[in-house]
């Protein structure tokens, strides 16, 4: 049986093992104390029997107007507990607070460009690639940030792709 709950200070001590995937970013612990802080309903943990972590998202809100948007930081889910749709079920919690709580226009993340199986992943989810960003790994793989309308982009203006790669110099922060 699977729990899906809101992250604790404690989980910090207990996670360490989802993230050994080479393809999730790592952060140091006060990163994600300040997003535990600010945007506690944007992290959650999936755990299983023996209150084993199998997986988290983390993410926040921000933006003004209609860039007004969910963003999806991280969402792992530990190899040995992957096919049993947890990522799936992690990202539609963010996205409904986003929808129903935030009002936020769209959902975005960033995925690597060579994350194939993240990449077909997130597309069956609804997300479409919204722009191309150079270099944003590291200074050496490119991201695609991709997006998903919400209910209150009626006209879907915030998933109409970017023609041009951008920078990360050029991305807009909050």
């Amino acid at each position: 049986m699977t729990t899906i709950r809101r992250f604790c200070c404690n989980d910090l001590l207990r996670f360490a093992s989802v993230n050994l995937d080479h393809l999730t970013e790592t952060f140091n612990m006060s990163f994600y104390m300040t997003y535990l802080a600010r945007w506690p309903d944007y992290f959650h943990v999936a755990e299983g029997p023996g209150n084993n972590i199998m997986g988290y998202i983390m993410g926040k809100v921000e933006g003004q107007g209609e860039s007004w948007h969910g963003h999806v930081t991280a969402v792992t889910v530990a190899s040995e507990y992957r096919r049993q749709q947890l990522a799936k079920k992690l990202m539609r919690l963010l996205e409904d607070i986003s929808d129903k709580m935030e009002k936020a226009y769209f959902v975005d993340l960033f995925v690597r460009a060579s994350n194939m199986p993240a990449i077909k992943m997130y597309e069956k989810l609804g997300y479409v690639i919204y722009r191309r960003v150079l270099r944003y790994y590291s200074g050496e793989e490119d991201g695609l940030d991709m997006r998903k309308a919400l209910s209150r982009d009626v006209d879907k203006k915030s998933i109409i792709p970017l023609k041009r790669p951008i920078t990360p110099d050029e991305l807009e922060y909050d």
